[in-house]
């Protein structure tokens, strides 16, 4: 048996600055505080949580002395004001690639347009990218665009771990809708990759591995890629998911995660597939 992992499998590169600094904060001062968890993992969280990590649903339950860690996934405007005017000392762990989409989000509000997000509906980012901007529309699928009125000016943005299909789908759509509209492409590129290994290794695996939590909505989009291309693909949180009747009669095992999976839940789930197949060759990094 082969094991093929998609070499950009697990956290991106704003998560893993996030979660660093997340550990980091809290170690420097003893606890950190978030108004939200840090990512969409629990196994993170827990683990963040024994460091010193707390979450909190209020800035006034914020200790004077502590400090605030902004998350990855973007924070209001009025959030940033609310802490700085209350004394709070901050920490910005917003990802750069989400401070792009309020920075281009805000730029087209500016030159007039009605701004169109697409995205999940409630998502910690979605909601983050909303509040650059007034009474956007946010729009998840196909469906809920044929819904929208037909418009002069608009500018759409989108969440940035969407899937290209959906985001491509809704857009043919504006297009029949909007007289001028101006899309800006924010899916990031970590995001890209991974859906691209995913699609090509679902397609070249006898079954497929996606390691990450159902409260992540990236973790759930590469499972919903690779079952698309692969009906034996499987999404599990961790090791102890794992089926072993999952790989009987497999000769190739490919395995992808979330961009909230940290590494070690990605080696532990290498380890138990290598275990129930008995494999000792390595594994091999599929680009």
């Amino acid at each position: 048996m082969k094991i093929l992992v998609a070499k950009d499998a697990g956290y991106c590169f704003g998560v893993r600055d996030a979660v660093n600094l997340a550990y980091s904060t809290a170690d420097k001062y003893g606890e950190v505080y978030m108004l939200g968890h840090i990512v969409h993992n629990e196994n993170v969280v827990e683990d963040l949580e024994r460091t010193g990590a707390k979450v909190v649903d209020d800035l006034d339950e914020v200790p004077k002395d502590k400090p605030l860690l902004f998350r990855a996934h973007g924070t209001a405007p009025d959030v940033w004001e609310s802490a700085l005017s209350k004394g709070i000392k901050t920490v910005d762990a917003t990802c750069p690639l989400v401070i792009e989409i309020h920075e281009e989000v805000r730029k087209l509000e500016e030159e007039g347009r009605k701004i169109i997000i697409i995205g999940d509906h409630g998502h910690d980012e979605v909601i983050g990218i909303a509040s650059q901007v007034s009474d956007p529309i946010i729009i998840a699928t196909p469906e809920e665009a044929e819904l929208l009125r037909k418009m002069k000016y608009a500018g759409v943005v989108s969440q940035s771990t969407q899937m290209i299909e959906n985001v491509q789908s809704i857009i043919n759509i504006l297009m029949k809708k909007v007289y001028d509209l101006h899309f800006v492409n924010t899916i990031c590129f970590p995001t890209k990759r991974n859906h691209e290994q995913i699609k090509t290794l679902a397609e070249q695996s006898d079954i497929m591995i996606v390691i990450g939590s159902y409260t992540s909505a990236n973790s759930k989009r590469l499972t919903q890629l690779a079952l698309e291309r692969n009906p034996r693909s499987y999404q599990v949180t961790n090791a102890n998911d794992m089926d072993s009747d999952w790989i009987i009669g497999a000769k190739v095992v490919g395995i992808s995660a979330g961009a909230s999976t940290p590494d070690n839940i990605i080696q532990d789930v290498i380890s138990r597939v290598k275990e129930l197949g008995h494999v000792k060759e390595e594994e091999v990094f599929y680009e």
